[in-house]
């Protein structure tokens, strides 16, 4: 007879083709299968987004996935269509009649997993129709941005509970990189988990190396990591203003820059985010705005021009180096 673990690991060698989970996987999955809720601290580059896609594969119904960036969204989509796994995702910049075919098409049962962000939520077409989507499970991805007590605040996470009546009560599934217990408990709470499973895995990274420079001139210094690594990577600053001015001083090394922060236009956000994503552009300055999500394994350097707000934070955006498990800096 054929058991869950046999089907979830014929799944996984199918659609990923590895031949067994990382530590700690097959733990989490076997809970998420079992229906029980979930909060899932797993590092960058850990799996997270495994937790909840090959159980989406394994469920009589469809995974509903909360992302807080279109251009994170698209890019998981696009990466498990190229699986042979059928996704979709709405946001902002679709047309209104492509969002109600995308629901039509989910309430017919033609996507494994829905991709939203949690404005989509609030929006009377989602309330209108959420009633006819045969919803197994909800995974909430960077479910510290519901915290108070996180480095990262999006007000709209707030309100995915409302929605739970109205999808049936499915499962939840929270997932983020790194939570200290406070916000561990607050995502807990203000999620209205119910008797979750957690699981905080362990941080160590070992392909990356961690290197802290002092009393140096920061331009050179920059400009030795982007001669000495090759590769994609980017560049943390703290402020706007030091965004705008970093990604001048990479472009006039003759390097091709992205740039992301919260005082640009949605659009333009998006725009870059794509472009660096997409390989269009070699590094990303950014503030801590930008990283929630991202699945880009390449990335060989992440520099931090200026000290980050807290060690989470700083763990959290370094460690969006190395994901393929490949040395990075």
């Amino acid at each position: 007879m054929e058991t869950v673990r046999t089907r979830a690991d014929e799944c996984l060698k199918r659609h990923w083709g590895y031949d067994g989970f990382r530590p700690g996987q097959w733990d989490v999955i076997a809970q998420v299968l079992a229906g029980r809720d979930a909060l899932i601290v797993l590092p960058t580059g850990g799996g997270k987004s495994m937790c909840y896609q090959l159980p989406a594969l394994l469920f009589d119904g469809l995974t509903i996935v909360v992302s807080p960036l279109i251009a994170l969204m698209q890019d998981q989509v696009d990466a498990l269509k190229k699986r042979g796994i059928s996704a979709a995702s709405l946001h902002s910049q679709l047309t209104q009649p492509a969002i109600e075919q995308i629901f039509i098409d989910a309430e017919f049962g033609r996507y494994r997993l829905l991709y939203m962000a949690p404005e989509r939520f609030q929006s009377e077409l989602f309330q209108a129709r959420a009633g006819r989507l045969n919803v197994a499970c909800l995974a909430i991805d960077e479910a510290h941005c519901i915290s108070e007590w996180g480095y990262d605040f999006r007000p709209a996470y707030l309100a995915i509970p409302q929605a739970y009546p109205l999808l049936g009560h499915p499962p939840v599934v929270a997932l983020t990189a790194t939570a200290t217990p406070d916000v561990r408990r607050d995502i807990a709470e203000r999620l209205a988990l119910r008797d979750p499973y957690c699981t905080v895995q362990g941080f160590d990274r070992p392909n990356i190396v961690w290197s802290v420079f002092q009393g140096t001139d920061k331009r050179a210094r920059v400009k030795d990591v982007l001669a000495g690594v090759p590769g994609c990577g980017v560049v943390y600053a703290a402020t706007r203003r030091g965004v705008e001015q970093w990604s001048r001083q990479i472009a006039g090394m003759g390097i091709s820059v992205s740039s992301y922060h919260g005082g640009m236009e949605a659009r333009r956000r998006e725009t870059e985010a794509s472009a660096w994503l997409g390989g269009k552009t070699r590094v990303m300055v950014a503030t801590n705005a930008f990283g929630m999500g991202i699945d880009h394994p390449g990335v060989r350097f992440v520099v931090h021009v200026d000290l980050p707000a807290t060690l989470e934070g700083y763990y959290q955006e370094a460690g969006r180096g190395g994901r393929d498990g490949a040395r990075a800096y």
